[in-house]
């Protein structure tokens, strides 16, 4: 059986590894060891933070629906409740946007879920 010289591979692996660790400080982007580790875990959070990214955005975006629904009178949960009561379905993302750079806008769909309660 001939003997397989794994020269190529094995320095394409290895260059994978070490371009992917650009920007690593000292012997993790130089040290294939270091930088393996650290790539491999550096992987690990981004793909968990992919999803609380997720996550944080839409607490952001009821934070600031409750606070400008406060200044009317009315709390989050009273707020969400009539808005579904009304039939007005719009996500927390827009609702959130509408409130900090169209007020007038968001007042009036205020005063829609006001008069449904």
């Amino acid at each position: 059986m001939p003997r397989v010289t794994r020269g190529n591979k094995k320095l394409l692996r290895r260059k994978k590894i070490l371009d992917q660790a650009k920007g690593f400080w000292g012997a993790k982007r130089k040290n294939y060891r270091s930088a393996k580790e650290s790539v491999q875990r550096a992987m690990a959070y981004a793909y968990r933070d992919r999803r609380n990214r997720k996550r944080d955005f839409r607490t952001l975006w009821n934070v600031r629906i409750n606070a400008a629904v406060r200044e009317f009178g009315m709390s989050y949960s009273q707020f969400m409740k009539n808005l579904k009561k009304a039939h007005i379905l719009l996500n927390r993302k827009v609702l959130a946007n509408l409130a900090a750079s169209e007020p007038e806008t968001f007042r009036a769909i205020v005063e829609k879920a006001k008069s449904v309660a």
